[in-house]
């Protein structure tokens, strides 16, 4: 089986044979425990591979916040893989979706039924080489607040995860809210590790709990992570707080 190691020896050391390709990875962990920022370890090793990378990034308002996160966790410029790149960037005041350029589709990803065309029109505009698409979808428990759609998100997220075939997927949620419903997603993943954090003073930790379908008895391993990282965390969390979740709970 094809796999993804990352060449970063925190997780490397846990996943010494990688994560399968076209395997669901599901990151959990309580809110502000760095989930996307281990999520974007895997996307910056799979486009120095060769991939492509489709980002559903809900708790950014811009291309250039997952831009700066990256670089800062793991010093990769997505600038340099722009032909590889598209994002799908979250806009609850349309109805659909709109293609602005070459990287960017808006979408109101809060309609489960609009997940399908999106993801269909990136992959189709994106290189198909190996080793193929990687759609990393970070804070996607936001959608659960929605009181139209949340219900229908769940079991849109829940079949993709069980359905997958042509691709690799990494999606993170917070634990923090909708615990029943994310518990639902965490027995389905191929893949499962769990992110928790200290504040005073501020650590963050990883621990694997399953790896291709099979748990698997990993110690808990501290993330490394810089006081400049930490802030931009703290900024997307108040974002969160001040449009996302309440944009999505009027839907």
């Amino acid at each position: 089986m094809d796999t993804l190691k990352t060449g970063i020896n925190w997780i490397d050391n846990e996943i010494p044979d990688g994560i399968p390709i076209k395997s669901t990875t599901l990151i959990t962990g309580p809110g502000g425990s760095g989930k996307p920022l281990i999520g974007e370890t895997f996307v910056s090793a799979w486009l120095k591979k060769g991939g492509s990378v489709i980002f559903m990034s809900l708790q950014y308002p811009s291309t250039e916040f997952i831009a700066e996160s990256i670089k800062n966790v793991t010093g990769l410029d997505v600038n340099d893989y722009r032909e590889k790149i598209i994002f799908l960037q979250l806009d609850t005041e349309i109805s659909g979706y709109e293609y602005v350029n070459n990287q960017i589709i808006k979408a109101n990803l809060v309609k489960p039924e609009i997940w399908d065309k999106v993801l269909k029109l990136a992959s189709e505009k994106l290189p198909k080489g190996d080793p193929g698409i990687l759609v990393f979808g970070s804070a996607l428990n936001l959608l659960l607040f929605s009181p139209t759609y949340g219900t229908a998100n769940l079991e849109k997220m829940k079949s993709t995860m069980q359905t997958n075939t042509d691709k690799t997927f990494i999606f993170s949620v917070s634990t923090s809210a909708k615990a029943e419903e994310i518990a639902q997603l965490e027995e389905i993943a191929n893949n499962l590790i769990m992110s928790r954090s200290d504040k005073k003073p501020f650590r963050l930790y990883m621990k694997i709990l399953r790896l291709n379908n099979k748990p698997i008895d990993s110690k808990e391993v501290q993330v490394p992570i810089s006081p400049k990282t930490l802030d931009h965390i703290k900024e997307i969390a108040d974002y969160n707080r001040r449009t996302v979740i309440p944009s999505i709970s009027k839907i």
